[in-house]
């Protein structure tokens, strides 16, 4: 059986990466793609392309009719899901085998056998392996979870029994917030799964985030590629993975190792899959690790295994999915060290709010890996998750591998919408990380620290001087072509320094810049900090300069101050901090709310948010309705501008964005 026609049934990076391995091996592909999508960087890289309906992915990459006609239409021999979507779908896998076309993935038995969490404990637990104490059964019943949770004991974790990546998954600290953790997790479950089932566990303290990479093939054969630490999470969704992980022993990686496999074969696995373990304590401990899921398709920080063993994982699949048989032997142990961080169009400073927009300019530092899904000119879309890039470090050791990725990262220029680059800098020297003594409750120990700050003043008048002196300096130059002297606008002065404020936007911030004049020339300051040529890291985009310090990146405007409404800073209603589709509207009509009341939940990028009332005031008129899409800086609930207060705070309450 060969594959010469490979359909991704995928978008982003993971569709450019698979492409990239399909074209080394020869294989032709064809990308599919949403009306959001048209000219994406994987539909450009494609062979062929397809379009499958519009943006909502419902309608378009989650249709998988609509993919396996495209497949038919274009003649594939194959269907790779990457991961996400359809990636995990029983039925889809089902149907690709009964159209005859190869699914580069396991049957759709072990699939539906690890899409249900509480299924897959199930079957781990006759299989001998280790899983975390819990309620895994099929009553849903509301009080009867509350009890098992009670007899669990506190703090518990509720987890959707389908999907994965942190989605409908709440940590629950006391009785007294089960009720309203439940139902958030049941209806994000629902909206993200299409099923609202849950399961309660006894939520590990100070857990390790350790899962195994495991292969098989469709002749019997299933080994281990060893293990990756994902422990770097914010609300279960990863932020930076490496292999192998610290603290490692070679007794610990077998037993790990070994259960990995022994899972996979006893539900007959076939192809990449990652059997995901949580390590209690912080340390790692052979007598104290327990099964969480299977993730039954390719991870997206599956480069860090490929580093280290040399492997190309996505040549595997292929290779596999057309009937081939592993390499024979054991793979040998990881070599150097790798890591990986994941790049978003999200803001850290704001409680990890996505962004969208189009990408301005986007440089990435030398001497790493990169595996990107979009590249300057591109728009990151509201509709899917937001990921720039992922950027993956290897070197001879640990201390390397990460010396590689801080230089990569410090290097590295994404100007646009706005991303988590300082925050992944921040982690990456953050002590307890490179100590290698980190868990899951890093960065909620360390969110302060990692995130806040802001691009210095000398930054801002670097930029500014960057477009006021340029301008004056042109005028000065069409004025000196004139008889009359007194025309050149050049800051002559007969005697002393002259100069003027030039009004300038500071990412949407109204600022005054200090424009002078003396016998050196022009020159700008801001905040009294006077500008200095090459200081600063500048960039030219979209008729601005963007200032970048520390990964941050700020946009400086010139502005016609005569264009400033009086009020345009005034805020009198609740605003959509983001492109998304209303969930709910708590907010009525004439009824007041106290600071901390709900307004509205708005749902974007897998994300669902709540907006809360900052200070206490009365609801004027409800703009939108449940369901509705809304544009970022949409006002949804007018607020009483005389009794309310006109701010409002937007409250994270899930933030996984990917399906690992």
């Amino acid at each position: 059986m060969v594959i010469k026609r490979l359909l991704i049934a995928n978008r982003g990076e993971i569709a450019v990466r698979v492409i990239r391995t399909a074209r080394r091996m020869g294989v032709e592909t064809v990308a599919v793609f949403s009306e959001a999508d048209r000219g994406a960087m994987h539909v450009r890289h494609a062979d062929h392309a397809v379009l499958l309906g519009p943006a909502d992915a419902k309608l378009s990459y989650l249709d998988g009719n609509r993919v396996i006609q495209a497949a038919r239409d274009t003649q594939a021999d194959a269907i790779h899901p990457g991961y996400g979507f359809l990636s995990e779908n029983a039925k889809f896998a089902a149907d690709c085998a009964h159209e005859g076309l190869i699914f580069v993935g396991p049957p759709a038995a072990a699939i539906e056998a690890m899409g249900s969490k509480s299924e897959a404990k199930a079957v781990m637990e006759r299989a001998g392996v280790p899983i975390v104490p819990g309620y895994h059964g099929e009553m849903q019943d509301p009080a009867f979870l509350k009890r098992k949770a009670y007899e669990i004991g506190y703090p518990v974790l509720i987890k959707a029994v389908l999907g994965g990546g942190g989605k409908g998954m709440r940590r629950v600290d006391r009785v007294l917030d089960f009720d309203e953790a439940l139902a958030a997790a049941r209806r994000e479950a629902a909206a993200a799964f299409g099923d609202g089932r849950v399961l309660v566990e006894k939520f590990i303290q100070q857990p390790r985030h350790i899962e195994i990479q495991v292969f098989a093939d469709g002749k019997g054969s299933a080994v281990s590629l060893h293990e990756r630490d994902c422990s770097v999470q914010r609300r279960h969704q990863k932020v930076m993975e490496e292999a192998p992980a610290p603290g490692m022993t070679p007794q610990l990686r077998a037993a790990m190792g070994k259960a990995a496999t022994r899972a996979a074969q006893a539900v007959g696995y076939v192809g990449a899959g990652t059997v995901e373990f949580i390590v209690s304590g912080g340390a790692l401990d052979e007598n104290a690790f327990y099964f969480m899921e299977m993730n039954t398709r390719l991870q997206v920080e599956h480069p860090v295994t490929e580093l280290v063993s040399g492997f190309d994982l996505v040549e595997w699949q292929l290779r596999v999915a057309a009937g081939e048989a592993l390499p024979a032997g054991e793979p040998r142990p990881p070599r150097g060290h790798a890591v990986e961080v994941r790049l978003y169009a999200e803001d850290p400073d704001n409680n990890f709010l996505p962004s969208a927009g189009r990408i301005a300019a986007l440089e990435f530092g030398e001497g790493v890996r990169v595996d990107a899904g979009v590249e300057p000119g591109d728009e990151v879309s509201p509709h899917y998750d937001p990921m720039i890039a992922k950027l993956i470090a290897h070197g001879d050791d640990r201390d390397t591998a990460f010396e590689k990725l801080r230089t990569a990262l410090s290097q590295t220029v994404a100007i646009g919408p706005r991303t988590n680059l300082p925050f992944l800098s921040a982690i990456v020297t953050h002590p307890e990380v490179l100590s290698g003594q980190h868990d899951t409750g890093f960065v909620d120990r360390h969110l302060a620290e990692l995130t806040g700050g802001s691009v210095s003043n000398a930054a801002v008048a670097d930029a500014a001087a960057a477009l006021i002196i340029p301008v004056h300096s042109q005028r000065s130059a069409r004025a000196g072509g004139y008889d009359d002297p007194f025309d050149a606008q050049d800051g002559f002065r007969l005697s002393g320094d002259g100069g003027f404020d030039v009004p300038i936007m500071v990412d949407g911030d109204f600022q005054l810049a200090r424009l002078g004049a003396g016998a050196q020339g022009l020159s700008v300051a801001l905040g009294g900090v006077v500008a200095e040529p090459g200081r600063t890291k500048l960039i030219e985009a979209d008729g601005d300069v963007f200032a970048i310090e520390a990964g941050r990146a700020v946009r400086v405007s010139l502005v016609d101050q005569l264009s400033r409404s009086a009020d345009d800073d005034m805020d009198t209603g609740a605003h959509a901090p983001m492109h998304g589709r209303i969930v709910e509207i708590y907010a009525q009509v004439g009824v007041p709310f106290a600071a901390g009341d709900k307004l509205y939940a708005i749902e974007a990028m897998k994300m669902e948010h709540v907006v809360r009332a900052s200070r206490p005031g009365v609801v004027r008129d409800v703009l939108a309705q449940a369901g509705a899409q809304v544009a970022e800086g949409a006002e949804v609930v007018a607020l009483d501008h005389d009794t309310a207060g006109e701010k409002t705070a937007s409250e994270k309450t899930t933030s996984e964005k990917t399906a690992d």
